[in-house]
């Protein structure tokens, strides 16, 4: 028997044949609320999609720097590790639509996939427009309608607390089930603009403190010097100093901004930090991770050898863009103008050490809506995590982002969206 994801045909029949002539409501076109939609509608659910966005997949269109990092391919567990906040509440979720399930579907709406470093996965084609575009067409052809309106309030029936539908700055549109999927407060510009907490509130649902989540970091460090410097190989540790804890790292890319730092490995450690306060994280850079010290020490030498009438700026830059330079030497204290072959050993390991620990104070993340996603959201106990349903107002359903569940960076944040989409269109 055909497989589509973890269902059978039998079992989507099976739905199908329940869902006839009920109408779901989905507010909100993002990556949760097309999904959402998609699995509403094959389930045989009258379905639209209140969108105030020109297009649906906004968001999603620019994830990846536009290439789209579509899910990460792990197994189930691994995949809960990755999970910042509230884990255990997607177990049920993840467990019904996993990675797998979901490159599989992508697959099938004719998109080739493939798999890189650290298990993320992109299209064949790097371009997120063919995810968006394949979603677009399989919405349109299960018939799902798209109203470019803005939902305003979900209406209820005060005597059972069930949906009856959702009141929009254009008029009422009536329905059986509400799925609400209008993402956090990141990006803005996308549509994340809040509206969906002020929704949930108006019905009892209590919503955790908002905060920036995968999103660049200002440093008490002055990097202006350094602003626009991609450096694509280091080593990158976070440190809490207050709890003398290693909290996150690993190798790869960042970027130096005029206000600090951005780029992968700094979304990565943001996700690890909560409260910023004066002095306790710290950024540790290793700009020579292949070369150990001794190395490090001999690679001195030698180019000190070759040219000790130069200055300790000329030395530096053989290892070092330019625009660096001066900061590593600065925070080894050793002059700019020193001649090399005057450099002692005590200034070549205080040199080395600046090298192999770059060290940068965070005073702050930045605006929330830099951020990829939000931390934070409808608090997950007032959620049955079977089906996304409110415990609150029976018919109304969450997807995505706007629950307080997050995850690092990999893929594992739009993964989210898709099981949580899954679980509240069809169980």
């Amino acid at each position: 028997m055909k497989r589509y994801g973890t269902k059978t045909e039998f079992t989507l029949n099976l739905n199908k044949y329940k869902s006839m002539n009920k109408k779901t409501i989905v507010i909100g076109g993002g990556a949760a609320g097309c999904f959402a939609a998609i699995f509403a509608a094959e389930s045989g659910s009258e379905t639209v999609i209140i969108e105030p966005n020109g297009r649906l997949g906004k968001k999603l269109s620019i994830t990846g720097k536009g290439r789209c990092n579509i899910t990460n391919d792990c197994d189930r567990d691994t995949f809960l590790k990755n999970i910042s906040r509230n884990s255990s509440f997607l177990y049920g979720a993840i467990s019904r639509f996993d990675t797998k399930d979901c490159m599989d579907f992508i697959e099938s709406l004719g998109v080739p996939l493939k798999t890189e470093r650290g298990n993320r996965v992109f299209p064949v084609s790097d371009k997120a427009s063919d995810i968006v575009n394949a979603i677009g067409k399989r919405a349109e052809r299960l018939g799902v309608k798209i109203i470019r309106d803005r939902a305003v309030k979900i209406d209820c029936s005060q005597e059972e607390r069930r949906v009856i539908g959702v009141k929009t700055e254009k008029g009422f549109i009536p329905g059986d089930k509400v799925i609400l999927a209008t993402g956090g407060l990141s990006y803005p510009a996308t549509g994340s603009t809040g509206d969906g907490y002020k929704m949930a509130r108006a019905l009892g649902h209590t919503v955790t403190p908002l905060s920036p989540s995968l999103v660049p970091l200002e440093t008490v460090t002055d990097c202006l010097p350094m602003a626009g410097l991609n450096i694509k190989n280091a080593l990158f540790t976070l440190l809490d100093n207050e709890k003398k804890k290693k909290l996150f790292s690993e190798q790869g890319e960042f970027t130096f901004e005029s206000y600090g730092i951005g780029g992968p490995l700094t979304l990565s450690a943001s996700s690890r930090m909560d409260n910023i306060t004066e002095g306790r994280y710290t950024v540790s850079i290793d700009f020579k991770p292949a070369l150990d010290e001794k190395k490090l020490d001999l690679r001195l030498l030698r180019e000190i050898s070759f040219a000790p009438s130069k200055t300790a700026f000329d030395i530096m830059r053989t290892l070092l863009p330019e625009k660096l330079v001066s900061a590593i030497i600065q925070e080894a204290g050793v002059p700019n103008c020193r001649r090399a072959g005057e450099i002692t050993s005590n200034e070549r390991k205080a040199l080395i050490s600046a090298l192999k620990g770059f060290k940068l104070d965070i005073k702050a993340f930045r605006p929330i809506k830099e951020a990829i996603i939000t931390d934070g959201g409808i608090c997950v106990k007032e959620i049955n995590p079977t089906d996304m349903q409110s415990k609150l107002i029976r018919g109304l359903h969450f997807a995505g982002e706007i629950i307080d569940v997050s995850g690092y960076t990999g893929g594992f944040n739009l993964q989210i969206a898709y099981s949580t989409a899954k679980a509240a269109a069809v169980l």
